[in-house]
């Protein structure tokens, strides 16, 4: 948990992701929701648990991980779900083949009814509730077809989604690992040295996260690349066993896995 005299910030984790709570002295602004009902449900209760209204949802990117509870979360209050134009245009696109996907894996756990965002922010807008300052920052395409980040106040606390893990395996699926790496160099350039980031999967971290990242998504790159493709099951495990050496953490393995075959085939 951080604090200063405007606001404080609750980490909320669960399984699979973080959200995060910012409370200020008469409501709660959530950043991105959880995956699962339950989590979601969950994290709608740590909203009532610190006796304030919900004023809005900030959402960080795409994936569903970040967005597939947001009925759960605001309930059937009229609370504002703010994005990026192409954050929204993303999920919205997406969405029906996230069900293809999610339903057979979560079952009844992946909500049947979600929600989008409602209001559309433009790159550098900032939205402010009881005095703390929320400015967003368009990355475009990277850890997902869709990136932001939202600056709290000064830029001392940085809500990132998931430009970084901390220990654990990251999802390269869509394809978008060179703007990733370009979005590490843009991040790294913008934020001030002192910025703590607080991601979806780990954290809390500073900026020498950044390079972490880096070196993961140059190391999948490669191993992938190196891979010999005429044999594909020992491929994949040959790819399997050097992320594991980058990073030997279990967490999230499955994202990794799911992101071999994808970047193979864009890779060729």
């Amino acid at each position: 948990m951080s604090a200063n005299a405007s606001w404080t910030i609750h980490q909320i984790p669960s399984d699979i992701v973080n959200a995060y709570l910012v409370e200020t002295p008469s409501g709660v602004v959530a950043i991105d929701s959880m995956l699962t009902v339950s989590a979601s449900q969950a994290l709608s209760e740590q909203v009532d648990s610190l006796g304030k209204p919900l004023h809005a949802v900030l959402l960080t990117h795409t994936h569903p991980d970040h967005y597939g509870g947001l009925a759960q979360l605001v309930g059937p209050d009229d609370v504002p779900i703010f994005a990026l134009a192409g954050v929204k245009a993303a999920i919205e696109r997406d969405d029906p083949v996230k069900e293809q996907i999610l339903r057979p894996m979560f079952g009844d756990e992946w909500p049947r009814e979600r929600r989008f965002p409602t209001d559309v922010v433009a790159d550098g807008a900032t939205l402010e509730f009881d005095g703390a300052r929320f400015t967003v920052v368009d990355l475009g395409p990277g850890e997902s077809p869709h990136d932001s980040l939202w600056l709290l106040d000064e830029g001392e606390e940085v809500f990132a989604g998931d430009v970084v893990y901390d220990g654990a395996h990251a999802y390269l699926a869509d394809g978008f690992h060179a703007e990733w790496l370009a979005n590490i160099e843009r991040v790294r350039a913008l934020l001030r040295p002192d910025a703590t980031l607080r991601i979806g999967h780990g954290g809390p971290v500073g900026l020498e996260a950044l390079e972490r990242q880096e070196r993961y998504i140059r190391a999948f790159v490669a191993a992938v690349r190196e891979a010999d493709w005429s044999q594909p099951e020992q491929a994949h495990a040959a790819v399997v066993a050097r992320m594991k050496e980058v990073e030997p953490s279990d967490a999230l393995q499955f994202l990794m896995e799911l992101s071999i075959e994808p970047v193979a085939a864009s890779l060729t």
